[in-house]
């Protein structure tokens, strides 16, 4: 891991072009610990991370305007836990947005990333139902996690499904999935083929 990490450092210091490392996933499945895991080691001036939390009413109504300010401006990466995406899963999922909103995200979302001067990189973290189930119930009862506990994470096992279907109608061929049962084997796989990306 200290090896790819390492190799990590070296690519982020001659990056050619600004990068968006996004990573997706269902609740639970590592996206935060594995940014931290990415970054332990880079430079702070190198990168910085953009944090998942509620839009507020001004962003939800220009969606990719609004996720266009949070892209990098300089050669550095930024890691997205979550990123515009989730108008695409967890808002339409839970009806967060409307289905209007929905509609033109999905229509406008492709031309509006090949307009962008940034090299995107996309990761979905994939973990199975019963997977997620057990770190929900860890998450609840962990002294060191349980703040982490929301009604979200116990609403997503009721939706596991439906999430499946909205997933599948964004994470195309652009994407890389990654199989993340196994946290730490997922991130070491994560961090080999960002690497590889970035070489």
């Amino acid at each position: 891991m200290k090896k790819l990490q390492a190799k990590l450092n070296r690519l982020a210091e001659n990056l050619d072009s600004p990068v968006a490392v996004i990573l997706e996933g269902r609740d639970t499945a590592g996206k935060s610990s594995t940014i931290r895991e990415l970054t332990h080691y880079l430079p702070p001036d190198l990168y910085s991370v953009c944090l998942s939390h509620k839009p507020s009413k001004r962003a939800m109504s220009a969606w990719l305007g609004y996720w266009q300010t949070k892209l990098p401006q300089k050669n550095q990466i930024v890691f997205f836990d979550r990123s515009w995406y989730s108008r695409a899963m967890v808002q339409h999922l839970n009806g967060w947005c409307s289905q209007k909103q929905y509609e033109i995200f999905m229509r406008d979302h492709k031309n509006w990333e090949a307009n962008q001067p940034v090299r995107l990189i996309k990761f979905w973290l994939s973990i199975s139902e019963d997977e997620q189930k057990q770190r929900i119930e860890y998450r609840k009862n962990s002294p060191l996690t349980y703040w982490k506990f929301s009604e979200n994470d116990e609403n997503a096992l009721s939706h596991y499904d439906r999430m499946s279907i909205l997933k599948e109608r964004v994470i195309d061929s652009d994407w890389h999935t990654i199989d993340f049962e196994n946290k730490k084997r997922g991130i070491k796989n994560l961090l080999s083929t960002l690497c590889e990306r970035l070489a």
